[in-house]
């Protein structure tokens, strides 16, 4: 990108969902948030509140969406919903287990962890997850915005991070996963994003 239009952005990982309870990988089936999920994003709020974003942009599947609209209707920030920040599909591997998943695919997951170009059977790799979207940063780019906050999954939130932050793909397995209501914040004062908090979030 040339001249900075988007000088912040936020990436917020979705609340606990049953699904995250119970271990099971989700990837687009779309869960909904436990009691604790509701409950980590109203305490998230304070703390994301000082980033004053000017548009909260939320993926489709409702863990992520409910998330925001807790940000959006507490700050009287405009939300918008963009499908293109759903997470990772997974494919044959949702609703599995990660045991039930290394039991029908020895070997599969670990070669997925270590490999960003590769895709669970029928799914899609990190690198067809940042393409998206990082589509939606490139729209974002054409309107009148200083920080945004994107809502969205762990999977996507990594590889999106990663895309921003120009790392070579074989290094995008560096980056680690974002607990449940944490975030990523990114910020171009130069025209190159530059990685100012990975994974915060709050404790209590």
């Amino acid at each position: 990108m040339s001249d900075p239009g988007v000088r912040r952005i936020i990436l917020w990982r979705h609340g606990e969902t049953t699904y995250n309870a119970s271990g099971r990988m989700q990837g687009h089936i779309d869960t909904e948030l436990t009691e604790i999920g509701w409950n980590q994003a109203r305490f998230a709020v304070p703390a994301l509140s000082r980033f004053a974003p000017d548009l909260v942009v939320a993926s489709d599947l409702r863990r992520a969406t409910d998330t925001a609209t807790v940000f959006t209707e507490g700050m009287g920030v405009p939300l918008r919903v963009d499908k293109r920040l759903r997470e990772t599909c997974l494919g044959q591997w949702q609703g599995l287990t990660g045991a039930e998943v290394d039991e029908r695919w020895p070997g599969y997951r670990r070669r997925w962890r270590v490999d960003a170009t590769w895709a669970p059977p029928g799914g899609e790799s990190r690198v067809d997850v940042a393409d998206r979207a990082y589509e939606v940063v490139e729209d974002l780019e054409r309107e009148d915005l200083d920080t945004v906050l994107l809502a969205a999954h762990g999977g996507l939130i990594v590889a999106l991070s990663a895309r921003l932050l120009d790392l070579p793909i074989e290094h995008w397995t560096v980056l680690g996963g974002i607990g449940n209501c944490h975030w990523v914040e990114l910020a171009r004062p130069d025209g190159r994003w530059r990685l100012h908090a990975y994974n915060a979030g709050m404790t209590g």
